[in-house]
């Protein structure tokens, strides 16, 4: 059944798009910052049409994309998303003169609409060209600044690598769908469930290929190569973008895809899975200690932060259904306080670097004498990336790491532990510069843009109650985490039960 109301939020965000580039074609001297509330007051708009299709029973638009709780989490999480990220462009590209604004707002709204289509797919095809509109508006916004040279440096690397991970995972899907004569998820547990026992090479190469293509988008190593060059070179709220909405859409892609299309293959990814999640998070971490620039520092610590999150995924393929649930729930509210807590350090690096101009570590030297309020945000960031109790890193992960807890994974989750510990090192590195040192030169103290200071100041409430008080995060994700498993059939769950 064609139930076109099933994309109503998505009409309005596209709409919200196309009414800015409209704006931006006919009135070009309206003043820059007015299409960025515009594109706020969009993400509000369609925040609030998502907020009806909570709690509603699962509908399919023809087998091709399916509306539930799951969908429903992904579409707010990126309609907050827009929204932070489009009020923190508004003062920062007041600096860039040579930004083509309507674009830049437009495609953030496009990016977004991408990722609700990547969480609610259960189709082969649809979640490819969904990941592919996603990938080409992040590609775009990247080289966004067209005269700084290594913001178009970042931008070829990052379509160069993108345009090759991109045919990893198109060779995948091809080989999937030669194995099961389908590209319907269902069709696909159904087909591997009814085979004959014993591995096919050809469905071990499809799931290896695939893997790599996702684990590109989610930069997980050892395809994380574009993410510290896009970061670097990309504008500074296109790198919170980059750190919160590509990967939150990665994670939705591969939680529906491997825990209805391969979960009866989990044997033969599960392991795969873990051996990423424990070189992802070492690489990340242990490379991070040696950075000297904020972005880079950032991107680095992003790729330690998704080593934990696929532990989740290796525990999905367990092989029992109350465990991926409390997995999947375990990674959903981690996803929430991960991404609060990096556009909260991005709202205030944000102020920071518009002040300094530097993106330095070594640029934030004395700002808790120049504006405290600002190194208070970014300690609590700091703190919460590094899993600290009262912060909402703590609780998160705390949730993250028993849910995937298994006897299989536990040595893994140990080596999580022992990498955050890793982590909090270098956070102290850049705390130390803002507290144990003087300001450069005669600086003075100063104010914050008050749409960059109200901003700060909302999300470091968010991150201290997530962290003190998670129950109702912790609520909202296993709700969305149901769907995934009460769509199971019996005969695929039947395959994976441990021997």
């Amino acid at each position: 059944m064609r139930d076109y109301a099933l994309f109503i939020p998505e009409y309005i965000a596209c709409g919200v798009a196309l009414l800015i580039i409209a704006i931006e074609l006919f009135a070009p001297k309206v003043r820059k910052d007015t299409l960025a509330y515009l594109t706020a007051l969009g993400a509000l708009a369609w925040f609030a049409a998502g907020l009806a299709f909570l709690d509603r029973d699962p509908k399919s638009y023809q087998g091709l994309f399916l509306s539930d709780d799951f969908t429903s989490f992904f579409r707010l999480l990126a309609a907050g998303i827009v929204f932070v990220v489009a009020l923190m462009s508004a003062e920062f590209l007041k600096r860039h003169k040579g930004v083509d604004h309507g674009e830049f707002y437009g495609l953030l709204l496009v990016a977004g609409s991408a990722m609700t289509v990547m969480a609610g797919a259960t189709e082969l095809l649809t979640a490819y060209l969904a990941l592919e509109v996603l990938s080409f508006s992040l590609y775009i916004l990247v080289g966004i600044l067209k005269r700084d040279l290594r913001s178009n440096e970042a931008s070829l690397k990052y379509i160069l690598l993108g345009a090759f991970s991109s045919a990893l995972f198109l060779y995948g899907l091809s080989l999937v769908y030669g194995t099961a004569g389908t590209t319907s998820y269902a069709g696909i547990a159904e087909a591997y469930a009814s085979r004959d026992s014993g591995l096919d090479p050809a469905v071990v190469v499809g799931l290896m290929l695939i893997l790599a293509g996702v684990g590109f988008k989610v930069s997980a190593a050892p395809f994380h190569m574009w993410a510290p060059d896009a970061y670097e070179g990309a504008p500074l709220p296109i790198t919170a973008f980059l750190s919160t909405l590509s990967k939150a859409a990665g994670f939705a892609l591969i939680l529906r895809l491997f825990s209805s299309a391969f979960v009866t293959d989990a044997e033969t990814w599960r392991w795969a899975f873990l051996a990423l999640a424990a070189l992802t998070m070492t690489v990340g971490n242990l490379i991070a200690i040696q950075q000297k620039n904020l972005k880079r520092l950032v991107a680095y610590s992003s790729i330690g932060q998704v080593g934990y999150m696929l532990i989740s995924i290796a525990a999905l393929g367990y092989g029992d259904a109350q465990v991926g649930i409390n997995a999947t729930s375990g990674l959903l509210v981690h996803l929430v306080g991960y991404i609060v807590t990096t556009l909260a350090l991005f709202s205030a690096l944000t102020a920071a670097v518009n002040r300094t101009g530097s993106e330095e570590i070594a640029g934030l030297r004395g700002l808790a004498e120049t504006q405290p309020f600002l190194a208070l945000v970014i300690t609590a960031s700091l703190f919460s990336f590094a899993g600290l109790p009262f912060f909402a890193g703590f609780a998160t992960k705390l949730f993250l790491l028993q849910g995937a807890t298994t006897d299989e994974t536990i040595w893994v989750v140990a080596l999580a532990v022992l990498n955050s510990f890793i982590s909090l090192y270098y956070y102290l590195m850049v705390i130390r510069q803002m507290y144990l040192f003087d300001p450069v030169g005669d600086a003075s103290r100063y104010r914050v843009q008050p749409v960059l200071w109200g901003l700060a100041a909302v999300l470091l409430v968010g991150i201290l109650f997530i962290g003190m008080y998670p129950g109702p995060a912790f609520e909202f994700s296993e709700q969305a985490a149901r769907p995934l498993f009460d769509a199971a059939s019996a005969a695929a769950a039947a395959r994976v039960q441990a021997p």
